[in-house]
């Protein structure tokens, strides 16, 4: 789970800032389904709560070296906090196996990235002030094509490691 919290801080430094929204682009989300992925639902959920806790009794580890309670409940905090049913949700959906074929992993990744997004509009349009068209368009558009390409990794990532795990058993039980 510590493993987790650290994959996703360190994923975070990813950032790339987008003009007129104060949430970045960042490597998290993939850090979020790949870890609920391989840890399963509490596990990947534990992870991100320790994330979350490590970053907000002051570590670096949210996007940006930010960290903090203010981080939590500010403009981008829903999207932090989307990261707990994320990881539930992607790490059940692991455990039956969706997780193992690109052609199943992909849309299971997306849709995790997709709530998160849904979830960090809906707090951003409220931490903010701003109408739905505004939040849509600084907190949720602009951020799908990269949802889409780390869904996409992600799918990958996971289906090879399947197949990799797969290859070592089977040589492993060979005479």
């Amino acid at each position: 789970m510590l493993g987790a919290a650290l994959c996703t801080a360190l994923l975070a430094q990813v950032a790339i800032a987008v003009p007129g929204s104060p949430v970045p682009i960042t490597g998290q989300t993939l850090a979020v389904v790949l870890t609920a992925a391989a840890l399963g639902p509490g596990r990947g959920m534990a992870g991100q709560l320790v994330y979350l806790l490590l970053g907000a009794v002051g570590l670096p580890f949210y996007a940006k070296a930010a960290s903090g309670w203010g981080s939590l409940v500010g403009p981008t905090g829903g999207y932090l906090v989307a990261f707990l049913p994320v990881a539930w949700l992607v790490g059940l959906a692991a455990r039956h196996g969706l997780d193992r074929r690109p052609w199943t992993a992909v849309p299971v990744f997306l849709g995790g990235q997709l709530v998160v997004l849904g979830i960090g509009m809906a707090w951003l349009r409220v931490a903010a002030s701003l109408d739905a068209s505004t939040a849509f368009h600084k907190g949720f558009l602009p951020f799908v094509p990269g949802g889409v390409l780390k869904a996409a990794i992600g799918g990958g990532l996971t289906s090879l490691a399947w197949r990799l795990a797969r290859a070592r058993a089977s040589r492993s039980t060979a005479p």
